[in-house]
């Protein structure tokens, strides 16, 4: 599996666009351009009644940066729901694969891991696809407590699995994920006509992993087919608010952005099956070298092998409507926040690899999105700060220049009145609520669907509490993400440690401690109402701010103690899989088997 060169594209062109895809691609991009290019031209208007500043150049780039991703999740919208008119492609028939399932592992709990793989292997035993499968655990598990019990299991799961199971921990960890499928690859890889990647919380169905692999066994240039996993094991408040949000929305924009990449989707490193012989002659990854000459490993790896993959002439391709792909929610507030911390360093790192030779456009474009999603962040606090020196009108400007002995100074701010700050702002925000009430009115105006989610009217309730929830965690989680990436700009990045799979509580103190900033922020901006200096129309983002260690403590309340109009329900909690529960029932069996005291003896 060797090291690709950044700086050299390879031998193999990559295929050029047909015109059905560029249709796709321009009724994206072209109007949400469009729709940015207004919203500019306009402010520019309303600015310049008093004459253009540097500044305020910088507040209309600012502002065009933001608006042009809120535009562009419109369009894929509008892409999604044309998208659906279209029928669904036949699957010929094909030779059936070797595939390997895949399952690294660190530090987890095993007979979570183990019960999940029980699961699946027995629900593969109902499909009739004709492909040969094995499971590999791939374990870097560096606790030798935890690796004993790992082979506890795989002995007990080895014993009844109706396919070839096998189990392998590595002596040394070298390069994290990217390094223990690398090893797999090169060791065992050449077996396996196909790899089946999952994470230790992920879990499919039967079907779904058997129809991933007659999908890539039907098309010969396909290289990897990622999966759309939905998120399971919501049993707090803010695991329901994204498990409600990705089933009642999510589906909706996975349908657009899977008709505008076509075949230049991208790879999120887990569910999803891949060509062992493309990923190892095309997807090895080098280390970056940094300023410093530090070799650092790649870190979100996942875009990078998919963008890898692409450039040597394979097809990525990501299909949304393959059911029974599943993964695991973080249950609070704080435990999405460290995930997305980890994610932050490792997707900045892919603004150095937007140069890389032979790239697809599109590649390049998730790169780039992958990075601007938490840069993001710092450029709405950056357009919060300024909203807030604006003030409510010209008296109220917190940073004025009215100074008629200094000619040199020019009058600022432009008129920028009350009414004008809640046009721009109900703008804004009816744009980014366009996605989500547009599903919304879909699932509502056809009766069967609402009844998967208990009825109208309780999804219509639904629908106010998660916009509620959304709106109140949104100012946090920019905060939160704003400090993760100065962390990552200045080399602080935390590092790649196991995800909390649990929902823990935590003390006031934590909470205070972990939430100071925008405790801070929301005072400061509650002092700057009281006074009359800001426009009460920030009084959203303020109370959010000023209320973020009793909203994180609110996101660990367990689901089975809420109301039912918190209750967030949803067709995965009305109707859980069956293989949600078998995978339950696989757990509870594994984990009494390896605490029983004569299996812990020997």
């Amino acid at each position: 599996m060797p090291e690709q060169n950044f700086d050299v594209a390879p031998v193999a062109a990559v295929p050029t666009v047909g015109a059905h895809d560029r249709l796709w691609r321009v009724a994206v991009f072209l109007p949400a351009l469009v729709i940015t290019g207004l919203m500019v031209w306009a402010l520019h208007g309303l600015f310049e009644t008093a004459g253009m500043t540097g500044f305020e150049y910088v507040l209309l780039v600012l502002i065009g940066m933001t608006f042009v991703w809120v535009t562009l999740s419109v369009s894929t919208v509008a892409v999604g729901l044309a998208g659906r008119l279209e029928p669904a492609d036949t699957l010929p028939d094909a030779p059936p694969l070797d595939v390997a399932l895949l399952v690294p592992v660190y530090n987890e709990t095993p007979w979570d891991v183990f019960g999940n793989a029980a699961a699946m292997l027995q629900d593969l035993t109902q499909q009739r696809g004709g492909h040969r499968y094995a499971l590999f655990v791939l374990s870097d598990t560096r606790d030798d407590a935890i690796a004993a019990q790992e082979w506890r299991a795989f002995q007990a799961l080895k014993a009844q699995a109706p396919f070839p199971v096998h189990y392998r921990r590595r002596t040394d960890n070298t390069d994290k994920k990217v390094g223990n499928i690398v090893d797999w690859i090169t060791g065992w890889g050449a077996d396996h006509e196909a790899m089946l990647v999952l994470d230790a919380d992920s879990l499919m169905s039967g079907r779904a992993i058997d129809r991933l692999a007659s999908e890539l066994a039907a098309d010969p240039q396909a290289g990897l087919i990622q999966s759309f996993p939905q998120l399971i094991g919501a049993n707090t408040l803010f695991g329901r608010m994204q498990q409600f949000s990705g089933v009642a929305y999510g589906w909706l924009l996975a349908e657009g952005l899977a008709h505008w990449s076509r075949t230049e989707a991208n790879y999120w490193g887990h569910n999803a099956i891949i060509r062992t012989r493309a990923f190892a002659s095309s997807a090895g990854l080098p280390h970056l070298r940094s300023l410093s000459g530090r070799s650092d490993l790649i870190l979100s790896h996942d875009f990078v092998e998919a963008s890898l993959l692409r450039r040597a002439g394979w097809r990525v391709r990501f299909l949304p409507r393959i059911a029974g792909s599943f993964e695991e929610t973080p249950a609070t507030l704080i435990d999405y926040v460290l995930r997305d911390q980890r994610w932050c360093r490792g997707n900045l790192q892919h603004l150095r690899l937007l140069a890389t030779r032979g790239l697809h456009p599109v590649s390049r474009f998730h790169l780039f999105q992958g990075a601007a999603a938490y840069l993001m962040s710092p450029a709405w606090f950056v357009l919060l700060v300024f909203w807030a020196l604006l003030g409510r009108d010209a008296e109220t400007n917190v940073i004025s220049y009215f100074n008629e002995a200094n000619p040199l100074f020019p009058n600022w701010p432009p008129a920028m009145t009350h009414i004008d700050s809640a046009i721009f702002l109900v703008v804004m925000y009816a744009m980014l609520l366009t996605p989500k009430i547009t599903s919304a009115v879909i699932i509502a105006s056809h009766r069967k669907a609402a009844r998967l989610f208990g009825g109208r009217r309780a999804f219509l309730t639904a629908v106010l509490v998660e916009l509620a929830l959304s709106v109140a965690y949104a100012p946090i989680m920019m905060i939160q993400q704003t400090r993760a990436v100065l962390r990552s700009l200045t080399g602080r990045g935390s590092g790649w440690q196991p995800q909390s799979r649990d929902a823990q509580r935590r003390s006031l103190r934590t909470l205070a401690a972990f939430h100071w900033v925008e405790t801070m922020l929301g005072i400061l901006l509650l002092a700057g109402l009281l006074a009359g200096l800001v426009s009460w129309w920030l009084f959203p983002i303020m109370a959010s701010l000023l209320l973020a260690v009793p909203l994180s403590a609110l996101s660990a309340r367990p689901a089975s103690a809420m109301s039912r109009v918190l209750s967030l329900d949803n067709p995965l909690t009305l109707r859980e899989p069956t293989i949600v529960s078998n995978a339950r029932t696989a757990r509870a069996e594994l984990r009494a088997h390896i605490d029983t005291p004569n299996i812990a003896a020997e």
